[in-house]
C-alpha cells in the first residue's frame, strides 16, 4: 500500500483530534478550515480525492467504534480463538488436517483468484459502515463512495502488511447521475480465467435500487499486476456468473440488470467476441475489446447460477431454482433443458465438477444452499441422483477439490447474513465453523473448526503449496477486527490438509515452461521420482458467493520413470481441460503432494 505524504497525515491527525473531541463531548477547539466539509465531494476540492477518501474512512471508523466498540470486537475474537483451540484438540492433524495461521488483510476478499504467479488477488468494496449489525457495503449507495478496491497477497512474503500490494481498479464514471469518478465498483461481479492466466471480471454495482447492474468489463493481468478496461457489455450485470469454455472464451450469464434488483437479464454474452483473438500469450492484453451477444438466452430467475464446462464441451447452467437446469452449446448457441433437480430452491451453496480420472469431469455435485437439507445431489449422464449427506445443511459454503481428489467443505451459515441468531447478528452458531471432508468413497466426516465464522461472501482456494486459504465475510471480519482503525479490516486463515502431516513430500524440481499440447507427452524432473505414484493437474480457483466455475482435477498418465525423470501425458482435449494454467502436483503412495509447478495447457 502506498504511504500518504506527511501533509496528508497531519491533516488526518487533525481531523482525528476534532472527531475524538466531538465524540467524547469535549469542545473541539480550533479546527482547520476544511474540517467543516461534510462529505468527500467538498473535501476533494480542498484536499484532493485520495485525502478526502482517507477522511471519510476515518469518520466511518469513528462512527463504527461508537455503535460497536473496539472492546467488543477484541473480546469476540479472543473468545473465538479459545473456542477454536478447545474444539480442535480432539482432531489429529494426520487424519483431519489443522488450521494454522490467522492474520489481518487489507481487503474483505469478497472475490479471490489464485494467480499463476503464485500470488492471490482479492477484491471487494470500500466499506461505508463499520458496525457489523448494519450493511457494510455500498449496495444502495450512489456516487463516489460506491467504489471498489483490490489487493495482491504474496505468500512468499509472509503474512504481514508488506505481503500485500494495492492494485486499485481503474477510475471510472458510472451512469448514476453523480458525475463522481471513483475506483470501479466491480464488487459482486462474475469472473473466470483466460488462457494466458488473466482474470476476466464482468459486471458490478451502479448503486441504488437494491443494487443495479454495471456494464463494466475488465481483465486483471497477473504479469504486469494491472487492470485493463474493455468495452462495456451490452447489459448491466449485478451478480452474474462466468465460465471459460474449451475455446478459451468466456461465457457470461445472468445477473440483475441496470434497472435494479428484481430484473435479472436473460442475455448471454461471450468475451472476447468471435473475430477477436483469444488472449493466449502473457503479453496479449485485452484492452477495449468487445464482448458479443449469443443467439440463445438464459432466463435464470435468480442470480449467480453455477456454470461448468464439462468434457462434452457443453456449458451446464445449474440454476438456484429446481426447474432451471440447462445445457448450453456455445458453438451452436442453443439452450436445451436438463432434468429438474430433485431439491427445491437453493440459496448460495457450492457445486463441484467431480474428478473423473484421466478425462475431464462429466458430472457435478451440488451441495449446500439449504440449511434444512444436508443431502448432496449429483448430475451425471443427464440424470440426477442423491448422494451421501453432509453432517448438516448449510448455506454460503465453499467446497474445494484437493490435490489428492478428495473434497473439503469450509464456511457456512444458516442464511444470508444470518449465522443462527437472526440477520445482522454477529453472534454465530459455531457448528458452521467445522469443515467437512469427503473421502474417495464419497463419505463425509466432520473436521476441525476454523477461527472465524464465515458465511455470506466467504471464500476459499487451494494454494500451490497444497494449503488452503480461507477468507471473506465482511460482517464477521469487522465484528472481530483487532484494530478497526488500522486499515487492515479483512482477515485470512490458512489450513493444512491431512496429507501435509503424513510424512515427507515428493519433490517436483522442474516442469516445462512452454505451452503443452493436449494428448502429448512431456517430462518433469524429480529427485524423488521413484516415489511418484500419481500426477495430477488442479485448475486454480477464482470464486465468489459460493460460485466457483474454474475448479477442475485431472489425473495424468505416467508414461515412465527413468532416474530423476518422470514421463507424463496431458489430457486428451480442450474439452477435457480448457486451455490455460494449471497446478501440477506429484503425489506419493500415501497421497502426499509435492509443491506444485505451474504448467500451461493448450496450443493456439
Amino acid at each position: 500500500m502506498s504511504r500518504p505524504p506527511r501533509s496528508a497525515l497531519l491533516s488526518v491527525l487533525a481531523l482525528a483530534v476534532a472527531l475524538a473531541a466531538t465524540l467524547s463531548g469535549a469542545p473541539a477547539g480550533p479546527a482547520p478550515a476544511f474540517a467543516a466539509a461534510h462529505h468527500t465531494g467538498d473535501e476533494g476540492a480542498v484536499l484532493g480525492e485520495e485525502h478526502a477518501r482517507a477522511h471519510a474512512r476515518l469518520r466511518d471508523a469513528a462512527r463504527g467504534t461508537q455503535s460497536y466498540p473496539q472492546s467488543r470486537r477484541t473480546s469476540s475474537l479472543i473468545s473465538l480463538q479459545e473456542s477454536q483451540r478447545t474444539a480442535n484438540a480432539k482432531f489429529a492433524a494426520a487424519r483431519f488436517g489443522r488450521f494454522t495461521e490467522y492474520f489481518p488483510s487489507p481487503d474483505f476478499g469478497v472475490h479471490v483468484a489464485q494467480l499463476p504467479t503464485g500470488k492471490v488477488l482479492l477484491f471487494s468494496f470500500e466499506r461505508v459502515e463499520a458496525d457489523p449489525t448494519k450493511e457494510t457495503g455500498p449496495t444502495n449507495t450512489v456516487g463516489r463512495t460506491n467504489a471498489g478496491r483490490a489487493y495482491l497477497w504474496d505468500p512468499a512474503k509472509g503474512t504481514g502488511a508488506r505481503a500485500f500490494k494495492n492494485v486499485p481498479p481503474p477510475v471510472v464514471l458510472m451512469p448514476d447521475g453523480s458525475y463522481a469518478p471513483r475506483p470501479a465498483p466491480f464488487f459482486c461481479a462474475g469472473h473466470s480465467y483466460l488462457p494466458n492466466g488473466m482474470v476476466g471480471v464482468f459486471g458490478g454495482n451502479v448503486g441504488g435500487k437494491g443494487g443495479s447492474g454495471a456494464k463494466l468489463s475488465f481483465v486483471f493481468d497477473p504479469w504486469t499486476e494491472k487492470w485493463f478496461r474493455n468495452r462495456d457489455m451490452s447489459v448491466g450485470r449485478w451478480y452474474p456468473s462466468v465460465v471459460t469454455g474449451p475455446d478459451g472464451r468466456q461465457i457470461i450469464m445472468s445477473g440483475q440488470s441496470e434497472r435494479g434488483t428484481g430484473t435479472p437479464t436473460p442475455v448471454v454474452e461471450r468475451f472476447p467476441a468471435l473475430g477477436r483473438p483469444v488472449p493466449w500469450r502473457s503479453y496479449d492484453i485485452p484492452a477495449n475489446v468487445p464482448s458479443e451477444r449469443l443467439r440463445s438466452d438464459a432466463p435464470f430467475r435468480n442470480d449467480y447460477p453455477h456454470l461448468f464446462s464439462l468434457r462434452d464441451g457443453k456449458i451446464y447452467g445449474l440454476g438456484r431454482d429446481a426447474d432451471q437446469q440447462w445445457l448450453f452449446d456455445p458453438v451452436e448457441e442453443t439452450r436445451t433443458d436438463l432434468p429438474r433437480r430433485p431439491a427445491d430452491f437453493r440459496g448460495y451453496g457450492s457445486a463441484v465438477p467431480l474428478p473423473a480420472g484421466f478425462r475431464g469431469p462429466d458430472s457435478v455435485l451440488v451441495l449446500g444452499g439449504d440449511p434444512r437439507d444436508p443431502l448432496t445431489y449429483r448430475l451425471s449422464g443427464g440424470r440426477w441422483s442423491i448422494e451421501e449427506p453432509r453432517a448438516f445443511g448449510r448455506t454460503q459454503d465453499g467446497t474445494l477439490i484437493l490435490p489428492d481428489g478428495t473434497l473439503l467443505t469450509v464456511n457456512g451459515a444458516l442464511d444470508t447474513r444470518n449465522y443462527g441468531n437472526g440477520p445482522f447478528n454477529p453472534k454465530a452458531d459455531l457448528k458452521y465453523r467445522q469443515i467437512e471432508l469427503r473421502d474417495a468413497r464419497g463419505r463425509w466426516t466432520l473436521g476441525p473448526a476454523q477461527r472465524l465464522p464465515r458465511g455470506y461472501h466467504s471464500n476459499a482456494l487451494v494454494l500451490p503449496d497444497g494449503r488452503m486459504m480461507v477468507t471473506g465475510d465482511e460482517l464477521q471480519q469487522i465484528a472481530n477486527d483487532p484494530d478497526i482503525k488500522d486499515g487492515m479490516d479483512g482477515s485470512i486463515e490458512l489450513y493444512e490438509p491431512a496429507y501435509l502431516h503424513r510424512g515427507p513430500r515428493p519433490a517436483l524440481d522442474r516442469a516445462p515452461a512452454g505451452d503443452l499440447r493436449h494428448g502429448a507427452t512431456f517430462q518433469v524432473s524429480s529427485s524423488t521420482a521413484k516415489d511418484v505414484a500419481r500426477a495430477v493437474l488442479l485448475a486454480p480457483t477464482t470464486v465468489t458467493h459460493s460460485v466457483n466455475t474454474s475448479q477442475r482435477h485431472l489425473d495424468l498418465r505416467i508414461t515412465g520413470v527413468h532416474g530423476s525423470t518422470v514421463g507424463l501425458r496431458t489430457p486428451p482435449s480442450a474439452a477435457d481441460a480448457p486451455p490455460g494454467y494449471y497446478m501440477l502436483f506429484l503425489l506419493n503412495a500415501k497421497g502426499v503432494p509435492s509443491t506444485a509447478k505451474w504448467v500451461k495447457l493448450g496450443i493456439r
